[in-house]
């Protein structure tokens, strides 16, 4: 071994900061450096007993400065050089130099970034696969602004922090590398050096893809040339995706729809076939996903995500999740997936302290803090924060042809005092409890995604009065284009889940929704959340012997679905499996052996059905034009109501009867003369009932009643709903 004359460019401190791991800027030390005329190169190389420089045919030995750092004099930098390490066992290794190579990020993404407002944030962060200055390798890009240093680690180098240490990018905070030879597959995190001298270890914000739970890492994805052939679809989702279509959303949990016999999750493949055939057969036209970005912990469903860009991998890799969606598109189903702002978990290979501050979240808790949720919230007032949760909605309508997002927990981001005490909140700058920065961030989420994506949908799930949340941003609301009617379901459901003795006091639990039915775009939610945590399946809510719950349910969704307001069911409540939901196994599908299950389930299909195929039930369902009441009896716990589309649109009037009393001449008003056909009857014997009704439809007279000149009479079934039809 020669000893080594030391590079001129280096200082002792240099030194003992690359070899204890602290240099902040490794690129002025390492790799090819002139000085005199003479080209110096410099590599650190820990665990090697001898490293060589290949320059075309030529080998320079490398001599040791000090510890694992070698160095010398070459004779040329035109030509690229390899590096070979050898040991005393006789064993080699051969690489390229990561120092050898020049930065990747370019300009315009340099400052787009230090403004904040690059919407195609992913493409500059984060590890991609490239060919930089000829080479094959993954560059990785990663934003710690108040980092002293940071390393990109993994099997590759022994997760060793001193090895590849990155380079800072102008003044945009971001620090990157290109590392050549690595590609698809490749595991990696991050080693962040804090300025307090505390060393982290995080996975990737802008990662594609994650090893599996509990494992951290980020793993190599390529996302780019997937192919979609989805063209057809994409024309039409627009059409398909507006307030005046028909809406009807299955909500599914991807881990525990359907399971193997040995308790194993589908994969995505599988879902592609399964679960898109069962929704296309069942009417549906939508799916939606609860969140399925990386997330850390199983029991949170996928509410406390750490991986914002990467599909879960618990299901496949996110290649197979586009072929879940591509599926989706090509049976003519949407795809929404939960989209989680709010919050994110306090893990320590995620987002909180990410550089050793408080980068993402707020210092103070009584704004970083979710007391109920026990995680951190974002600081939306941060200029780059936002950028990047834009760009993250932004990425899943782009990359994976996502159809719209519905935004968890809108409420918890709208007000400062949010499940909060007194003196557990910071007022706004003018003494409110709105947050004014949550508040501009949806609004340039809003206007980024329905600008830059056509044919899409935001939903919010708010269960607060806030005005405008579907109002466009340009008049004044947060720019939604849908928003969860939480006060239909949980009024709704008070009086439907009581004895029917009593439901003649709480009427106006029915009836009172519709007050406010037409303020919002709204979306008829029975989600995930009311079938859990002790509150029971949809059929063991129901009041009655085994009958008469199921009856109560029929009669429930038939309201549901004549009721103004598009409609979403979480995954079992069609079939009415008896247990709440459990994540960690699956649904029941062995009550479908049950004749009252398979008479439920085939109740909401035809539901779907003649919701699709009638516009009175959708046309207007955000437009009070559409609907009029016709009569309404508390005392009988009956409920009239007609629906209307457009001029040649056929009209239809829906009866509803919540006690187990049969009414035979049951007379009500009907907006036109005519013959009224019976459509939908949930007392009808192929969905478990008593078989009694109208056959055949009813013909009006010229009677006068309910303020109307034209009436029939009808069979009113107990717990029952009916829905007629102007023929």
């Amino acid at each position: 071994m020669i000893r080594s004359q030391r590079p001129p460019h280096l200082s002792d401190e240099a030194i003992r900061s690359l070899l204890d791991a602290h240099h902040g800027s490794p690129f002025d030390a390492l790799g090819l450096h002139k000085k005199d005329r003479q080209v110096w190169l410099t590599a650190l190389v820990p665990d090697a007993d001898k490293l060589e420089a290949i320059i075309g045919k030529m080998v320079v030995e490398l001599p040791r400065i000090e510890g694992a750092l070698f160095g010398g004099p070459i004779p040329t930098s035109k030509t690229p050089y390899r590096l070979r390490a050898s040991f005393d066992n006789g064993d080699s290794w051969e690489f390229d130099d990561p120092y050898r190579f020049g930065p990747v990020m370019g300009e315009v993404d340099q400052y787009l970034i230090g403004e904040g407002t690059h919407r195609e944030l992913w493409k500059a962060l984060g590890a991609h696969p490239v060919t930089h200055e000829g080479v094959a390798g993954t560059h990785f890009a990663v934003w710690a602004p108040n980092a002293a240093r940071v390393s990109v680690l993994g099997d590759f180098n022994q997760w060793d922090g001193r090895r590849n240490p990155m380079r800072r990018v102008g003044n945009t905070g971001v620090w990157e590398i290109f590392m050549p030879g690595l590609g698809d597959g490749t595991s990696y995190k991050y080693e962040i050096a804090g300025q307090n001298g505390a060393i982290l270890e995080k996975a990737d914000p802008v990662g594609f893809g994650s090893q599996h739970p509990p494992e951290t890492a980020s793993v190599v994805r390529d996302i780019s040339g997937y192919g979609w052939t989805d063209d057809e679809w994409m024309a039409v989702r627009g059409e398909r995706n507006r307030r005046d279509q028909p809406i009807s959303i299955y909500e599914v949990h991807l881990g525990s729809w359907r399971r193997t016999a040995e308790n194993r999750p589908l994969s995505y493949k599988e879902l592609a076939t399964e679960l898109v055939d069962y929704a296309k057969w069942m009417g549906f036209t939508h799916l939606e996903f609860l969140p399925i970005s990386e997330f850390p912990f199983d029991g949170s469903w996928g509410y406390q995500p750490v991986g914002m860009y990467a599909p879960t991998i618990r299901f496949g890799p996110p290649h197979e999740f586009r072929d879940l969606v591509q599926t989706a598109h090509d049976a003519g189903l949407g795809v929404l997936i939960d989209w989680v702002p709010g919050h994110f978990p306090s893990d320590a290979h995620g987002l909180a302290q990410f550089d050793g501050t408080h980068l993402y979240e707020h210092s103070d808790p009584r704004e970083g803090f979710h007391q109920d949720w026990n995680t951190l919230i974002y600081n939306y007032g941060r200029t780059e924060v936002r950028n990047y949760l834009v760009a993250n909605a932004l990425y899943w309508l782009e990359e994976y042809h996502i159809d719209g997002l519905r935004v968890d927990a809108v409420a918890s981001m709208l007000y400062r005092d949010y499940s909060r005490k007194d003196g557990e909140w910071i007022p706004n700058r003018d003494g409110g409890r709105e947050n004014y920065e949550a508040i501009d961030f949806m609004k340039d989420m809003n206007v980024q995604t329905y600008g830059r994506v056509d044919g899409i949908m935001t939903v919010a799930e708010e269960s607060t009065a806030f005005p405008g949340v579907t109002t466009p941003v340009d008049a004044g609301g947060l720019g939604f284009g849908f928003k969860w009617n939480m006060g239909w379901m949980n009024d709704t459901l008070r009086y439907i889940e009581k004895d029917p003795i009593y439901r003649s006091y709480d009427h106006h639990l029915m009836t009172f929704p519709i007050d406010y039915s037409f303020s919002e775009n709204f979306i008829l939610p029975i989600s995930h959340d009311e079938v859990v945590h002790g509150k029971g399946s949809m059929i063991d809510k129901m009041p009655g012997n085994e009958w008469e719950k199921f009856a109560n349910l029929r009669a429930y969704y038939g309201f549901m679905w004549g009721h103004p307001g598009k409609k979403l069911l979480f995954m079992g409540c069609e079939f009415g499996q008896w247990q709440e939901w459990n994540h960690n196994v699956s649904l029941d599908w062995d009550a479908l052996h049950g004749e009252k299950q398979r008479g439920l389930q085939a109740l909401v299909r035809d539901l779907n059905l003649i919701y699709r195929d009638t516009p009175a039930l959708y046309r207007h369902d955000c437009d009070p034009s559409g609907f009029h009441w016709i009569a309404n009896d508390p005392q009988k716990s009956t409920i009239c109501f007609a629906r209307f589309g457009d001029e040649n649109d056929a009209p239809v009037v829906v009866v509803c009867n919540f006690t187990p009393v049969e009414h035979q001449g049951f007379r009500l008003g009907v907006p036109a003369a005519g013959h009224w056909r019976e459509v939908m009857n949930s007392d009808a014997a192929t969905y478990g009932g008593g078989n009694r009704g109208n056959a055949g439809g009813v013909a009006s007279e010229a009677v006068e009643w309910d303020g109307l000149l034209d009436s029939i009479s009808i069979t009113l079934p107990p717990l029952a709903t009916l829905i007629f039809r102007l023929e």
